[in-house]
C-alpha cells in the first residue's frame, strides 16, 4: 500500500465524478485491503458536505459573475434540484440521507449537499444526513468490492 495510492483515493473518494464508487475499487485493485480502503473513502467523502458549503459561502459568489460559470452553475443546480426534490419532499432529511446512499451515478455527496442547500435545508442536519448516506453507500460499496473483487470495477466503471 503505496501513499501515491492513499492520496490517489482520497483524491479519488471527494471528486464529484467518482466519489465512493471510484475510489473504494481503486484502492482495492492497487493493494489496499477492502477495509481500509472503504474507511479511507468514507472518511474523505464524508468532508464534501463542508467542502460544497464553505464554497458556496465565499468562492461562489465570486465565480457567480462570470457568465460562462453562472450558466453552469444554474444548469448544475436544476439538475440537482429535480433529483433530490421528490426524496426530501416526501421524507426530509431521511430522504436525504437514502438518496446519498444509493452508490450510483450523481445520486452521492455532492449532489446531495447541492440539494440540500437550494431546498434551504438546515446546514448541520443536512451534514448528518449526507454522511449518514456516505457511510452507508461506503458499506455497500465495500461489500460488493469484497465479494466480487476486481471484477467490482465493471460495475463503477464504463468502458472507455
Amino acid at each position: 500500500m503505496s501513499i501515491t495510492t492513499l492520496l490517489w483515493t482520497a483524491l479519488l473518494s471527494v471528486l464529484p465524478i467518482s466519489e465512493l464508487r471510484g475510489a473504494i475499487p481503486y484502492a482495492v485493485i492497487r493493494g489496499v485491503g477492502v477495509l481500509p480502503a472503504t474507511l479511507l473513502s468514507i472518511l474523505f467523502n464524508a468532508l464534501v458536505p463542508i467542502i460544497v458549503y464553505i464554497f458556496l459561502a465565499t468562492l461562489h459568489k465570486l465565480l457567480y459573475k462570470w457568465n460562462a460559470y453562472k450558466s453552469f452553475f444554474d444548469r448544475t443546480v436544476e439538475r440537482a434540484r429535480r433529483k433530490v426534490h421528490e426524496n426530501i419532499e416526501k421524507y426530509g432529511y431521511w430522504g436525504l440521507m437514502i438518496f446519498v446512499a444509493i452508490p450510483l451515478p450523481v445520486t452521492g455527496a455532492w449532489t446531495g449537499t447541492l440539494g440540500a442547500w437550494i431546498l434551504g435545508m438546515d446546514k448541520k442536519r443536512a451534514t448528518l444526513a449526507i454522511i449518514g448516506g456516505v457511510a452507508t453507500a461506503g458499506i455497500v460499496v465495500g461489500i460488493l468490492v469484497a465479494i466480487l473483487g476486481a471484477g467490482a470495477k465493471s460495475i463503477f466503471f464504463k468502458a472507455v
